[in-house]
């Protein structure tokens, strides 16, 4: 499958958020990646409900929905009715994981589990087949602008060896760090979504930044 570009709203700016959405909108981007962040899974607090559904009112592109919170089983359906097409948790925040799965798939949406940089891709064997996207952190959560964990490569590769067994439609996304230098690199790892935030909205062409990593495939090295 071709890779799919997915600039963070959390790095939009917020006072012209309508214009941020639009500029998405029109650009070659895929997705809307909605970062939600609760002050007690990570250290910070991002937006809930009313905003999810003011990008949703203009959004053209489906929102993929992070979400980095506690017990996220309680607000699976509100993150729904606010205008999620993709909802994925954490790994670590989730003690019935397959139950929590389950239940994002009964809602009709793309069901997700995030790992943490220190979190084994190997402790996805057993539900790999009930995911249709992992995501793979490459920086701590809770925070924009982080410098990239290089470990991630691997993580990536390893990933893609259990899908290409397991569940070879898996969307394998990268979010931290990601921008023209490396998007090319993790393609080739294996990625085919990649989240991208202050590489896109600190961009003095945001448009043309989201075209160059959706084009980072024709980089590769023979």
């Amino acid at each position: 499958m071709n890779h799919v570009i997915a600039p963070s709203i959390l790095a939009a700016d917020f006072a012209n958020l309508q214009r941020d959405i639009e500029m998405v909108n029109s650009s070659e981007a895929d997705w809307f990646h909605v970062d939600v962040m609760d002050g007690l899974f990570v250290p910070n607090i991002s937006f809930g409900f009313p905003v999810i559904s003011a990008v949703k009112k203009h959004a053209q592109k489906p929102l993929d929905v992070h979400l980095m919170i506690t017990d996220p089983d309680r607000y699976l359906k509100a993150f729904k009715q606010a205008g999620a097409d993709s909802i994925t948790v954490h790994y670590e925040a989730c003690p019935h994981l397959h139950r929590t799965i389950q239940a994002i798939k009964e809602l009709g949406c793309r069901a997700g589990v995030a790992l943490n940089p220190h979190t084994p891709v190997a402790l996805l064997e057993d539900i790999i087949t009930d995911l249709d996207l992992v995501l793979i952190m490459s920086v701590n959560p809770g925070f924009g602008g982080q410098k990239f964990i290089a470990n991630t490569y691997k993580k990536i590769k390893q990933l893609k060896q259990l899908a290409n067994e397991r569940n070879p439609n898996l969307y394998i996304e990268i979010d931290g760090g990601v921008d023209e230098t490396n998007a090319a690199t993790l393609i080739e790892a294996g990625a085919n979504a990649l989240v991208a935030g202050s590489a896109v909205f600190s961009s003095a062409s945001p448009a043309g930044t989201i075209s160059a990593l959706k084009h980072a495939h024709s980089l590769y090295k023979a």
